[in-house]
């Protein structure tokens, strides 16, 4: 999963209100569990989920929605989306049905079960945009109704399992329009244009295949052996998914050449679903990973060039997860319990060393250069400099879907990445460059796999075993003991060095908080009154409750408040610039040269040459 942290400021500030696969088919011989989902007959904005249930041997039965999904870390409660739940016998009579807690249902008389049909709200509908943690279910793996237009399958929030049956064949039907098609690297088996039916032999393995249905838009191409397939969702046409290919498609086979011989998926699809930000729409941006796919969500409103960095960003991070956890698992993931889930001890593998791999290798391929990567290895730094330092990182783990730990998950993409980082040096340091963090996720995609779990207190020895005594060392005392790694000390075994850079702060964001919001009623951004503001505002004599018009010439409005961001990140230095806006109900034009508000920054050079070798071998080798 990667969720992106702009979010939470853009979510803020759009509505302030005023200035003030697997494929494997089923056995048709073996009992099963046959779905049914229809997509034609929407009513109040819910979809009918009809499921024929096989036979049961005992008086009572629950069938639950999962509580939690792999990949996503928070409790989610999809069953609180459902409604008018009804279970029946083989001659439509209704048996009696109570429920146990949010996610299950407990059906009487159970010998007698022939179907359940329920009704499914979407999550989008919801979001309120207050950020991570707080309610809202992370939009990459909630559910979208939108009839005749689109429909977001995340199917754990469409289809459940019953009691001990997880291990039974699901067959999924599903009625659509034919103006509709479903982007998914499951296998159709119905040729028609208005039926579809998937065939998955493990509820898990149907959960871990998402379906877009929405007007056909996508493209494909193979990389290495894999077939790569892009799918958008635009509602307003701006995006095609030919528009963003050239880019996805750099980037995956750059990324392909990185990994060499660990990633076997024959079929890869990236959804990408792209948000109106109206209130019914989804506000959780970033992706979720599965085996074979990755669910996108991202603001439409997002000029190209923006989208395209974002998505790279967070496609390149969730296709890694095809190394840990998807190939490199414990026993808690292979095996993982939807509705009381343990949670592994190593997040810092599973996310940390992913996030880690998304920005290696674009270093590593030639995709980014020396001082781009160390610009993100000092902001990764910095913000990780912000966390509790002092918590273990296995204990947080462990403990990530409750306080005080859950509101350190976002760590994993700052100190896990740095975690991954100071494993790769080390190695690189031990070895004399010959062997990095990569050769070791190779090794230990040999010794376990996709279904050959470890055990969450055999890894850190197996790790060892396989490398060098002084990982091991690493591992207790910096990922399993409350002690603060020394960055620094690891980067200087590379000859990479801190240094003190002055950086210009966001004009219109300053890391999270904004400076400007936008009226819910009017679409007018203006600036945040009763702020203190940086010295671009005061050198404009620009005011808190000043409506910006233009900028330059150029209206902007919520419709296009992202061009206004990445327009502004174009300005230099003493540029002339002009701004119409309009304050106490009058219009006029401030005019002047932009000043930037600059602040004291840790970043990183490569300064002792003696390293440069090491250093070589740890970017490139």
């Amino acid at each position: 999963m990667k969720k992106l942290l702009f979010t939470f400021a853009f979510s803020s500030l759009f509505w302030s209100g005023k200035a003030n696969a697997s494929t494997t088919p089923g056995n048709p011989k073996k009992e099963k569990i046959e779905v049914t989902i229809n997509l034609n007959d929407v009513k109040d904005d819910q979809v009918l989920v009809s499921v024929k249930t096989p036979k049961i041997n005992t008086n009572e039965i629950t069938y639950s929605l999962p509580k939690t999904v792999p990949g996503t870390y928070s409790t989610d409660d999809y069953g609180k989306y459902i409604a008018d739940f009804k279970a029946y016998d083989s001659k439509g009579n209704l048996l009696t049905v109570s429920k146990s807690d949010d996610n299950t249902w407990v059906i009487k008389n159970a010998k007698s079960l022939a179907k359940i049909t329920y009704l499914v709200n979407d999550t989008y509908d919801t979001e309120k945009g207050r950020g991570f943690g707080k309610d809202d279910v992370f939009s990459p793996a909630g559910t979208n109704i939108d009839a005749n237009k689109n429909f977001m399958l995340n199917l754990h929030g469409f289809v459940g399992y019953f009691q001990d049956k997880k291990e039974l064949p699901y067959t999924v039907t599903i009625t659509h329009p034919a103006s509709l098609w479903g982007a998914t690297s499951m296998i159709d088996k119905d040729a028609s244009s208005t039926n579809d039916i998937f065939e998955m032999p493990l509820y898990s393995e149907l959960l871990e295949n998402p379906i877009m249905y929405s007007k056909p838009d996508y493209t494909t191409f193979t990389v290495d052996g894999m077939n790569i397939q892009i799918a958008v969702y635009s509602p307003t046409g701006k995006f095609t998914a030919e528009s963003i290919t050239p880019e996805m498609k750099t980037m995956m086979t750059a990324q392909k050449t990185f990994l060499g011989k660990i990633n076997s998926t024959k079929k890869y699809t990236v959804i990408l679903y792209l948000s109106t930000m109206t209130p019914t729409d989804a506000k959780g941006f970033g992706a979720l990973e599965h085996p074979t796919a990755t669910t996108v969500v991202m603001p439409e409103m997002m000029p190209k060039d923006e989208l395209v960095k974002q998505m790279k960003d967070v496609v390149s991070h969730e296709f890694f997860h095809i190394v840990t956890p998807l190939t490199i698992h414990s026993k808690e993931i292979q095996y993982f319990d939807y509705n009381a889930p343990k949670m592994s001890e190593h997040l810092w593998m599973y996310e940390g060393v992913t996030e880690y791999f998304a920005n290696l290798f674009q270093i590593n391929q030639g995709l980014i250069n020396e001082d781009e990567f160390y610009s993100r290895i000092a902001e990764k730094i910095e913000h990780a400099n912000t966390m509790n330092d002092t918590i273990p990182f296995t204990v947080m783990s462990a403990n990530v879907l409750k306080e005080p730990y859950k509101d350190q998950y976002l760590n994993v993409y700052e100190k896990g990445a740095l975690i991954g980082m100071c494993l790769d040096i080390q190695i690189r340091q031990s070895s004399e460059g010959k062997r990095g963090i990569l050769d070791l996720m190779h090794q230990l995609s040999n010794e376990y796999g996709v279904s050959k779990p470890f055990n969450d207190a055999d890894l850190f020895a197996k790790i060892t075993s396989l490398t060098y005594p002084e990982v091991g060392a690493f591992l207790t005392k910096y990922v399993a003991g409350p002690t603060p790694i020394p960055y620094y000390e690891y980067l200087a075994k590379v000859g990479v060095t801190k240094v003190v850079k002055k950086t210009p702060e966001g004009i219109f964001i300053k890391g999270q908080v904004p400076y400007i919001g936008v009226s819910h009623e009017s679409k007018e951004i203006f600036v945040v009154p009763n702020k203190e503001l940086n010295v671009f505002y005061s050198n404009l004599d620009l005011r808190g409750g000043d409506i910006i018009l233009a900028i330059n010439d150029k209206a902007y409005s919520l419709d296009n408040i992202y061009e206004m961001i990445t327009d502004s990140q174009k300005w230099k230095e003493d540029d002339a610039i002009t701004i119409k806006i309009k304050r106490d109900g009058k219009e006029q034009v401030l005019k002047g040269t932009v000043k930037f508000p600059y602040i004291d920054s840790n970043g990183l050079e490569a300064t002792d040459a003696s390293k440069a070798a090491l250093r070589q071998a740890w970017l490139k080798g």
